[in-house]
């Protein structure tokens, strides 16, 4: 199989240690880096093939819940600010964002 050549930049305490532990396991740094990267490759298919059906559902979930956003409120009811507040709270808390003291986590 023919090779192809790839450069790469890094800092000299990194190539120095690359160095180092391929020369532990008994590699060449092309050999390791390959070695490293392959095994990263195949860990990060292998989780995305195990959540990949979650992340579908997740997004979907927030497609629809966006399109309820857009609905009006059955019965013409709107939410008193207490109850605006609590759902911009749990937004936020699934978002992974601060709702207390930040105007990013506030929903419009």
């Amino acid at each position: 199989m023919a090779k192809t050549r790839i450069s790469i930049s890094l800092e000299k305490e990194q190539a120095e240690r690359i160095r180092r532990h391929a020369e532990r396991v008994g590699m060449d740094v092309s050999a390791y880096l390959v070695h490293a990267a392959t095994r990263q490759m195949t860990e990060t298919d292998a989780i995305e093939a195990q959540f990949g059906e979650v992340d579908q559902l997740i997004a979907q979930a927030e497609r629809d819940a966006g399109a309820l956003a857009d609905e009006p409120v059955p019965g013409g009811a709107e939410l008193t600010e207490q109850e605006r507040r609590e759902v911009e709270e749990a937004l936020a808390l699934v978002h992974g964002m601060q709702a207390h003291g930040s105007e990013q986590g506030r929903v419009a």
